[in-house]
Parts: structure tokens; sequence; C-alpha cells
């Protein structure tokens, strides 16, 4: 593709232009009488919804709107609609690890998860630390990518802490923020520096927040399970420290942070005190940190190994605690594919991991909604509020707004991984459970992304 011919970024600011996907033909479609479920317009009903050349064209009671011709209808009554979800916080692997992962297996998972886009990470072979690396990305998307993808670029180049990238080079070319996810900026100096030209190009820095003198080589939470099990640990302390650090510096910097997959309490308790001073910090957690503890580590089961790893139950509480409150911003899946024979070795030579996208509604509907620690309405608006915390649209069902949405049936209960997965990799720290809210439909970018039956078994890549 020529110079000429490539997707470009707008200037900074036109942030929902920074998305990037493959042309599909706009949904003509009546969904009639769903529970409409949309926290931000306060609709909480049965509704008949109109979808007309991908835009959301009239809501109406149930049974008042009728399909145009050549538009499909399909009968909702039963089922919920939502906004759809989007993730700040994936792995999609491209390029250089394919066969983990790729843009069109990963969104094409995010599509059967109710996710209408997803921000990918840049800790791919090469790193997305140079424009052109970035610019090959986007346009990769526009041919392969089921659901629109943001991209975020690297804070240092190849990651390594040391040596900053072009940000504003990187931030032309259309990255949403910069993160050296998987690895920590260790040096305060450089993130300082870092902070300082996020302040001029603009974007959000996003941060891994651990301290590699204290994790060292631990393989789970430090706590009484890795006592028992003879597992070396991390503490908590190796990720609240950080967030403190880094939250310091923002303050100074007045910079724009956001803290990802926190999972302690003392990070909770850093956070707090920071927004209570005015810091322009956001943060976001995972599923698995919100429904599971390290208890899980026992079965020596190496899908129950991540980073940060799954802590303590008064950790887990903290975490949904500060969900509910709002104190935590958003719910990201850090959706990390590996291949078979990765994960299929002892628990500590296993890589860092598990995949979420097609399972996280079902996890915290099952987990969190249904036993009552966390109202439906909530989990709702946090598995979107990731898109306005990198400027990007938040999805709204409401007429003249794109359509951007998912059909759940609350009632039906699936067995997570006895089809397979839309994701080329099963390494699913749910995988076996029985959930329940399975999706159905996915409207992205105003076009069908996912039906239920169009679903097929994609095996995991051994």
């Amino acid at each position: 593709m020529s110079d000429t011919n490539r997707p470009k970024a707008p200037p900074s600011g036109a942030a929902g232009h920074r998305l990037f996907h493959r042309d599909a033909e706009p949904a003509e479609l009546l969904i009639a009488g769903a529970h409409v479920l949309d926290p931000r317009t306060n609709l909480d009903e049965p509704q008949d919804i109109l979808i007309r050349n991908g835009q959301i064209a009239e809501l109406g009671e149930p049974g008042s709107l009728e399909a145009p011709e050549n538009c499909d209808r399909l009968d909702g009554v039963g089922l919920h609609a939502f906004p759809g979800f989007v993730d700040p916080h994936v792995h999609l692997r491209t390029p250089g690890q394919e066969y983990k992962e790729d843009l069109e297996t990963g969104t094409a998972a995010a599509a059967a998860g109710g996710f209408c886009a997803v921000i990918a990470m840049p800790n791919t072979e090469p790193v997305v630390d140079e424009a052109s690396v970035l610019r090959a990305l986007t346009e990769t998307a526009t041919r392969q990518a089921t659901v629109p993808v943001g991209f975020l670029a690297a804070i240092t180049r190849n990651l390594e802490g040391k040596e900053l990238t072009e940000m504003a080079e990187l931030r032309d070319a259309g990255a949403l923020g910069f993160t050296d996810d998987g690895r920590p900026v260790v040096h305060a100096g450089t993130l300082r520096k870092a902070l300082q030209y996020q302040r001029l190009c603009g974007g959000v820095v996003a941060l891994h927040e651990e301290d590699p003198g204290l994790s060292g080589d631990g393989a789970m939470h430090e706590g009484a399970v890795s006592a028992r099990l003879g597992i070396a640990g991390i503490p908590s302390l190796a990720e609240s420290t950080m967030v403190a650090r880094d939250a310091a510096l923002a303050h100074y910097e007045d910079a724009r942070v956001h803290f990802q997959h926190l999972s302690c309490v003392e990070s909770v308790e850093a956070l707090e005190q920071a927004k209570s001073h005015g810091t322009r910090v956001s943060a976001e957690v995972c599923p698995h940190h919100l429904t599971l503890t390290d208890d899980m580590v026992r079965t020596l089961d190496s899908r129950f190994k991540m980073n940060p790893p799954l802590r303590a139950e008064r950790d887990r509480r903290a975490l949904v605690a500060a969900l509910r409150s709002g104190l935590i911003d958003c719910i990201a899946t850090d959706h990390a594919p590996h291949a078979s024979h990765e994960k299929e070795v002892p628990f500590e030579e296993a890589p860092m991991g598990t995949t979420g996208l097609e399972t996280a509604f079902a996890a915290l509907f099952t987990e969190l909604v249904l036993p009552g620690e966390l109202q439906l309405e909530v989990v709702v608006e946090r598995m979107s509020a990731g898109a306005a915390l990198y400027g990007l649209p938040v999805p709204r069902i409401e007429p003249g707004q794109a359509a951007d949405l998912c059909l759940v049936d609350l009632d039906a209960r699936f067995d997570a991984g006895a089809e397979g997965y839309f994701s080329r990799s099963d390494n699913c720290c749910f995988h076996g459970r029985m959930l329940q809210g399975k999706v159905v439909l996915t409207v992205a970018a105003g076009t069908v992304a996912f039906r239920e039956r169009m679903r097929a078994h994609v095996p995991a890549v051994s």
C-alpha cells in the first residue's frame, strides 16, 4: 500500500478516528422487544431497537416498530441489550507471535464476548516503538479486524525502560497512548520525562506497576498458599509502591496516567489517595482479579498464572468495592493468549497470562452479579468506561448514535471452552467453569460482528 493510501490518524483530539477495522456491510436490523439496559441514557426497560445503515435510528415500545424492507428482524424478547463493551487492555500478538493470536482471531474473540472495540498493547515482536510498525498494524487492522482496534505504542524503545520513543511521531501515526505493558518503567527519571512529553503530544500513559526488585522470580502471590506450595511469591508491595510513586510523579507533572490491572488492597488505597489530591489518574481491574484468588493455584494449573497474580480474598473484596464505588474506573481483560505447548509445562516455567475476551461478562455476571456483590448496571457501565479514558466515544443505545451494542441471554448457561474458542489460544482461567450470561449478538461500528449461530470451533495451536 502506498503512503498516500495508508490509513492516517487525524490530529490529536479526534481520537474517535484512532480505531481501525475492516469494512463490512452496515447493519439493517430490528431488535424487537429486548430489555435495554444503558446506565448512561437511564434506559432500563423493554424496547424495540431499529438500526438503519449502521446507526440506531429509533427506539420504541415493544411492538411499536416495524422492520422496513430489506431489514432483518430479530426477536429480542427474553434477551438484554447492552451498550457494546470496550476493552482497554488486550494482547493481540501481532506482529510476530501470530501462532498465539492475530488481529482476525483476537477481534473475533472480542466480538463473541460482546466487545465493540479493543485497545491492543505494544509488547509484540517487533515492539510497537516506531511509527512504521504502528502504520503497518493499522493497515493490517483495516483488512482483518472484525471490531475496531486502537493501539498503544511503547513508552521506551524495545520496552527496555531506557530511551524514550518518538512519542509525538507515534501519536501522529495513530497511537491512543503509551505503555511498556508487560514491563514497568523502573527508572523514575525516565518516566518523568515521558510524562513531560505526554503533556505536549497528548494521549494517555498507561502503566504496568511492578517493582522487579520486589517481585523477583515470583510466580504467584506471596502468602500462605505460596508458602504451602513452596513457590516463590510476588508481594503486593511490588505493585502498590509503584502505584504510589507514579501517582506522585503524575501529580507533580500534572500528567494523565492510567494504572493497568490493579490487583491488591494497597494499590486501591494508593489510588484513593491520589484521586483525593486531584491527581489525573484512572485505573482498571480484570475479571480474574475480581472473581478468583490465589487458592486456585493449589491446582498448579498454569491457566491461573498471570501478572499481576491472583491474590488473597481481602484483595479481591477491596477491588470489587473500588469498582462498585467508581474509584476503579473500568474493567479490562488483559487478554493474553499463549499456545498450548507454552502453558502445558510445570507451573513455575509457564508464561504469565490468561485469555478473557470471550468469558469476561459471563464470569462477572455469574460470580458477582448473581450472588449480589455487584449490580448488573455497574458491570455494564464499567465494561465500556475504558473508552472515555482514551478519549474514544462511549457506546450509547440512543437514536443518532453508531450501533455499538450486544445482545445477551442472561438465563443461558454454558461450559466455558466446551465448544472451543474464537481465540487461537485456550489458556482461559475460566475454562471448564459453568457460566451464565451468553452473548448472542454483537454489533460493532454499525456492523454485525457476531451472531451466535455463526459460532464455530477454533482449535488452539499446540
